[in-house]
């Protein structure tokens, strides 16, 4: 039954994977993303890693994917460019695509690959915890790895903020400090004008 679920899952990540590199809508394409993090985080239930999947959820799906979708959104992507000329690169996608996959499979080895090579977990007790064992090994040999990857987040955020406060031509925005900086004179003005007679009411006129 577990391998089932795994090849279901399996399949289902990969088609999610596919489909956020090869569709046109940036917003299906973040759409197709959360998928393929709710499959993951299925692919971890299975391998008994539930404080990752629960995080991935959490973390990812609730939150970092919602901030993408937004960030899409403000951008204001001209979806006409990026549905022309898909076609034409993508021989060349497929080969980057061969060769990042055979990269992968001479560095890692033929060792690594296959049921055979990446047995089922082994069943822990009721009392352990994968929370205690992955803290341990993020801060003691991954310390740094784990500094490193929070400063490239740490530079996206701002490289997205900045992305959002471009200036457009066709766009309006207000200038905060203009708008601290103004005074009454500039706003209100007081005009004097002279009051109208009032018409007297003639008796015994016809309408």
């Amino acid at each position: 039954m577990e391998s089932v679920l795994f090849y279901l899952f399996g399949a289902i990540l990969v088609a999610a994977a596919v489909a956020v590199v090869t569709v046109r809508n940036p917003v299906f394409a973040v759409l197709f993303l959360v998928l393929a993090f709710f499959t993951t985080a299925a692919v971890w239930l299975l391998l008994e890693a539930e404080f990752l999947a629960l995080v991935l959820i959490l973390v990812y799906v609730g939150a970092v994917m919602v901030l993408f979708l937004f960030v899409v959104m403000m951008l204001d992507i001209n979806l006409v460019p990026l549905r022309e000329g898909f076609i034409g690169f993508l021989p060349v996608a497929i080969f980057v695509a061969i060769v990042a996959f055979a990269e992968m499979a001479v560095v890692l080895g033929p060792q690594h690959f296959g049921l055979e090579q990446v047995p089922s977990p082994v069943a822990h007790a009721a009392d352990y915890s994968n929370t205690k064992e992955l803290g341990r090994i993020l801060y003691t040999d991954y310390a740094y790895p784990f500094e490193i990857a929070s400063l490239i987040l740490l530079v996206a955020i701002i490289a997205a903020i900045s992305l959002t406060l471009r200036r457009r031509p066709d766009s309006k925005y207000q200038d905060p400090v203009r708008q601290v900086e103004v005074q009454r004179n500039d706003r209100v003005r007081i005009v004097k004008m002279a009051a109208e007679k009032k018409i007297p009411h003639q008796r015994g006129s016809s309408s």
